[in-house]
């Protein structure tokens, strides 16, 4: 068979996903501050973009520009030179930089031009947490100790981790620093008397330890139960323990609370996690026994095509075909964002107002008259795909008067319930959680007797399924939350 080039028509139909496509859709899936950062970088790209509040600065500039120009026309320089003073003395009166330089910039100098941006400020230290390894250094620096133990002690710091526990063996830190066992056991020991209580301990017998010592109690049977039985301690077996240490039952619990006051990590008390608050994308709020939706909009820049380069194309004040299609194409891109931005807008807002009237009853009452709801409910609602009201859920958050959820919480599969309506997944998860708080906690219930009772409300699920719901809801299991009683 010979090889041949060949031509060839055929038609074909294809979905091409055009830029614009692409970024309407990628628009579609971002939070608020995702989306605000994303236009913030459209303002610095587009230059076309403005805010609307940028017609304010326009217009200070615009009348220093015409002070100037009437002073050069008159020969009026001295009035120029006091007008414009005038005018910037008017728009900063009412900052007092003294006062500022006193709170934030504390070497900050006005014979200078500008200060040195990486300059640390107050601010830069308001609300520093300090870590672990922070905290043991400073203490360690107040020890008398020659230069080459202090480095010896360093390298022992060094190998704390972040729970507190030291992860080097005293072979490993002679080896590495060229020194005795003798003194890295006793620069270890030294550790150990550090604050928080536990720490450079190689494991968590020798951290609780550790602390009771540091309380004074290290003879008492709580120090003994941690030295022999911590296995059995991890299992709650209190009368073998109470057999093989010839004490009572009662004995055994009164050390076990005594344990439970301690701190197996004491490292984790510095930890610097940082914290992130979920700011709501739209709020739902009743007024007047009806519900109001509002968009959150506080942050998102108000964009506007330029005026000024509207008037440069119908005036035809640019000269070049390059410059023309430069300021055309951006000013299609700058219109179609807004376009998008508003169609973003209006799709969240179509949303939640269809997750208002199907979950009616969850705005009212709360988690427990949640109902089974998916997708398609809300897509065929508002009449989009169902992938359009998975994009616009994802990662978005709303205010209601029963907390702040993500949008994604409102949508449960279907519990089936003899005798009544199904319930959403959820609900029989709250209702979980609600029979194990107000549960005996000497008698917990176990995962088989949560499912009779659930059967008697007419929720029929297995045991299995209550266990999975329990452990989602990291709620630990009967064995684990059996509170001994102490007589």
């Amino acid at each position: 068979m010979a090889l041949e080039l060949r031509q060839q028509l055929k038609m074909t139909q294809q979905l091409v996903m055009t830029p614009q496509l692409r970024q309407a859709i990628r628009l579609l899936q971002l939070n608020r501050l995702e989306l605000t950062q994303a236009l913030r970088e459209e303002l610095e790209q587009n230059p076309l973009l403005e805010e609307e509040g940028d017609e304010d600065v326009a217009e200070v500039e615009g009348e220093e520009r015409g002070l100037e120009e009437i002073g050069q026309k008159n020969g009026e320089d001295a009035f120029l030179a006091e007008a414009m003073d005038f005018s910037r003395e008017t728009a900063l009166k009412e900052q007092d930089w003294e006062e500022y330089s006193n709170l934030y910039e504390t070497d900050i100098s006005f014979s200078r031009e500008a200060f040195d941006p990486d300059q640390p400020t107050a601010l830069d230290f308001a609300f520093k947490k300090t870590n672990l390894a922070s905290h043991l250094q400073w203490q360690a620096a107040h020890f008398d100790l020659d230069a080459d133990e202090q480095e010896i002690l360093f390298f022992i710091l060094g190998n704390i981790n972040e729970m507190g526990l030291l992860v080097a063996t005293v072979e490993e830190i002679v080896a590495q620093t060229d020194s005795s066992p003798e003194v890295v056991t006793r620069l270890i020991a030294l550790v150990q008397t550090m604050d928080p209580p536990g720490v450079g301990a190689r494991d968590v017998r020798e951290s609780l330890l550790l602390q009771l010592l540091h309380r004074g109690k290290e003879d008492t049977l709580a120090a003994v139960i941690i030295d022999r039985h911590l296995g059995l301690l991890e299992t709650r077996n209190y009368k073998q323990i109470a057999s093989l240490e010839g004490v009572s039952v009662n004995d055994v619990l009164v050390a076990v609370e005594m344990i439970a006051a301690l701190n197996p990590f004491p490292g984790r008390e510095f930890a610097v996690d940082d914290i992130h608050y979920v700011v709501p994308d739209i709020y739902v709020d009743k007024v007047d026994g009806e519900y109001v939706i509002t968009l959150n909009n506080e942050g998102l820049p108000r964009l506007k095509v330029s005026s000024c380069y509207r008037a440069m194309l119908k005036n035809g004040a640019l000269t070049t075909d390059t410059s023309k299609n430069y300021v055309v194409e951006r000013m299609r891109s700058a219109e179609w964002l807004i376009k998008s931005i508003q169609q973003r807008q209006q799709t969240l807002y179509k949303v939640v107002k269809s997750l208002l009237s199907f979950q009616r009853d969850f705005f009212d009452q709360g988690i427990a008259y949640l109902k089974p709801l998916v997708l398609r409910d809300v897509a065929d609602d508002i009449e989009m795909h169902e992938s359009t009201v998975s994009r616009v859920t994802t990662n978005k958050y709303v205010h209601t008067p029963q907390g702040v959820f993500e949008l994604k919480y409102f949508f449960n599969a279907a519990i089936r319930r003899s005798g009544g309506e199904d319930m959403a997944a959820e609900s029989v998860r709250e209702r979980v959680r609600s029979l194990i708080a107000t549960e005996n906690q000497e008698k917990p219930l176990s995962d088989q007797k949560l499912a009779e009772l659930l059967k008697k409300e007419g929720i029929s699920i297995a045991r299995r399924t209550v266990a999975k719901y329990r452990e989602q809801m990291r709620i630990l299991p009967v064995k684990h939350r059996r509170k001994p009683k102490i007589e």
